[in-house]
């Protein structure tokens, strides 16, 4: 469940894997649709006799992006057929154009001619129903269609454009697709096939031993046939050299923001953060989604994604983008949620990138009766880090135009969706969306949300409306520190459950989700009780292998790896182990 390269523009949102396959194709939304679907698009190479597609094992390939772009630095070298191969990926930072550079070297004892294909395997809108594929004789291009999708397939070498191309039936009535034509170095020309449809074209160069030549392949997506041959006709006019020059400079001096104090931070650890904060913001939507990931492998093990924006994980990123200095990138991400909101208040499990409401697994009845199928820590973060984005951008006009849409009809649900008894938030889904009960994270969010609340409705004078969500919150917090704070065990516990008899059960299962105590402004880290819990969840939740990290609980199923909880107590994920950092 990865992809090795990730390159977007924030409509066009394009991944590759190991091997150097294109396995997702985004558009006209960061996350919708996928028109790959996980399939391969491969890319292979010919050279007399032989023929080998880049993902096989008889290549070495190392994945990579130039420093602060995101722009791929990779290289693929092939013993057996005496070639390397030096790739440069992107996708340009403000046209919806794919573009790749091929530097292709000749390292055989002669003179010879290579090949590079390309297949497409598009399933346009995630259906193989009804697509096109054809081939231009007048452009030289091929293209695939259906309805208000067009994908424009071209390139250049120092032969020419196009050398050869075929389109055919992929995975129906025994065809496998075009590709299996290439392994003979050779396409047969078929000018177009409708259905389930797939492409191929080929280039050629004339290399010395020894030498090296560039090839240039693009791809370019529009909502009909007349502007995809635009962008296509754009490429050759600005060339695509030039485009991708701009789009390195672009995205250089978008990172300039992230040239802080690192102080004695290993230089590895910089690098990292910054192609972070640049993959972060491939998976943002221009319109506001903020994708919680590209990558459809989960396809293979639930017939769901994850290409879905879940208001906390995109509150999270919000919040992180503000705090390292981007806040203007998350604008729009407010005013999706502002357009989101029921009319009760609450934002629901997740959403597709368009707006339109995700699918889900949360009911509105359980064991016959009523409830509110939502993860309260949602509604809450958003707010949450609302406040933080006002606090880094100084947007003060946003603020404004979002409190009585979306400011205040949200805390007013936090605030009435309590139990007066507990001083705690109702039962919601926990963030993990496994469990349904009070949550000692989500009433964190809720505290802190309701406090971001206050502050906001406080820069219009307000004052008797924050005072009515500073007081709710500061019950809140009495309420989690009498009822999810554990003397006997010394740490706070994951939650309560309130059973049909109205009688309540702690769930003192160790969970890392409780540094929202401290993160969202509950309790400090100083205090004493914070302290013993997450010296707890270091000692208790670390994966005590050779592979480190925190695990979310103990006893966590999730695609689990190892029976042995004592040593292994669940996988150990990535955003866990930043939590206890």
């Amino acid at each position: 469940m990865s992809r090795y390269l990730v390159l977007g523009n924030g409509q066009l949102l394009v991944t590759f894997d190991e091997g150097l396959n294109m396995r997702d194709f985004y558009f006209p939304y960061v996350g919708l649709w996928n028109h790959i679907g996980g399939f391969k698009n491969r890319l292979g190479v010919w050279v007399p006799g032989r023929f080998s597609w880049v993902e096989d094992d008889s290549w070495s390939r190392e994945l990579a992006y130039q420093g602060d772009t995101l722009v791929t630095d990779v290289r693929a070298v092939n013993d057996v057929l005496g070639v390397a191969l030096e790739i440069t990926d992107t996708v340009h930072h403000r046209e919806n154009i794919y573009l790749k550079r091929v530097r292709v070297k000749n390292q055989g004892p002669e003179a010879r001619e290579i090949r590079l294909f390309f297949t497409h395997d598009f399933s346009i809108d995630e259906s193989n129903v009804g697509d096109t594929a054809a081939y231009d004789p007048g452009a030289n291009l091929v293209y695939h269609y259906k309805r208000d999708r067009y994908f424009m397939v071209n390139g250049q070498s120092t032969q020419g454009g196009i050398f050869q191309y075929a389109t055919g039936t992929k995975r129906f009535g025994g065809a496998e697709g075009t590709w299996k034509d290439a392994e003979d170095g050779r396409l047969e020309g078929n000018p177009i096939a409708q259905g389930s449809v797939d492409s191929s074209v080929s280039f050629r160069l004339y290399l010395e031993p020894g030498a090296s030549e560039e090839l240039w392949y693009w791809v370019t997506v529009a909502r009909n046939y007349r502007d995809a041959l635009q962008l296509n006709n754009y490429v050759k006019e600005r060339t695509p050299a030039a485009l991708l020059h701009q789009t390195e400079i672009y995205w250089r001096h978008w990172l300039r923001k992230a040239d802080t104090d690192f102080a004695d931070l290993p230089k590895d650890v910089v690098r990292l953060y910054k192609l972070s904060l640049l993959v972060i913001r491939a998976h943002v939507d221009r319109g506001g989604a903020i994708i919680a990931a590209a990558d459809s492998d989960i396809l293979h093990e639930n017939r769901d994604h994850y290409s879905y924006m879940w208001p906390r994980d995109g509150a999270l990123i919000a919040y992180s983008l503000a705090r390292a200095g981007f806040p203007e990138i998350t604008s729009n991400f407010f005013s999706f949620c502002e357009d989101a909101l029921t009319q009760g208040g609450f934002l629901l499990h997740k959403y597709n990138p368009d707006g339109s409401v995700g699918s889900s697994w949360h009911p509105w009845i359980l064991d016959g009766r009523r409830q509110l199928p939502i993860q309260e820590d949602e509604t809450g973060l958003v707010l949450f880090a609302l406040h933080e984005y006002y606090r880094r951008s100084g947007d003060l006009e946003l603020i404004l135009s979002l409190t009585h849409t979306f400011i205040e009809p949200a805390a007013d649900f936090l605030c009435e969706y309590i139990y007066p008894h507990l001083n705690l938030p109702k039962e919601s889904y926990d963030l993990w969306e496994e469990r349904r009960g009070i949550f000692t994270f989500t009433a964190a969010a809720v505290y802190g949300g309701l406090m971001g609340a206050a502050s906001m409705v406080d820069l219009q004078g307000d004052r008797e409306r924050a005072e009515r969500y500073r007081r709710k919150a500061s019950h809140i917090r009495e309420g989690i520190a009498e009822r999810l704070y554990d003397p006997s065990i010394g740490r706070f516990v994951r939650g309560l459950y309130i059973r049909p008899d109205g009688a309540i059960e702690k769930d003192a299962t160790l969970e890392s989700s409780i540094f929202g105590l401290v993160e969202f402004g509950v309790f400090p880290a100083s205090d004493p009780r914070i302290m013993s819990t997450m010296h707890a969840i270091e000692q208790g939740l670390w994966v005590k292998t050779p592979v480190g990290g925190i695990a979310r609980y103990v006893g966590d199923y999730y695609f689990r790896r190892s029976d042995d909880v004592a040593v292994v107590p669940g996988n150990p994920w990535f955003i866990t182990t930043l939590w206890l950092c």
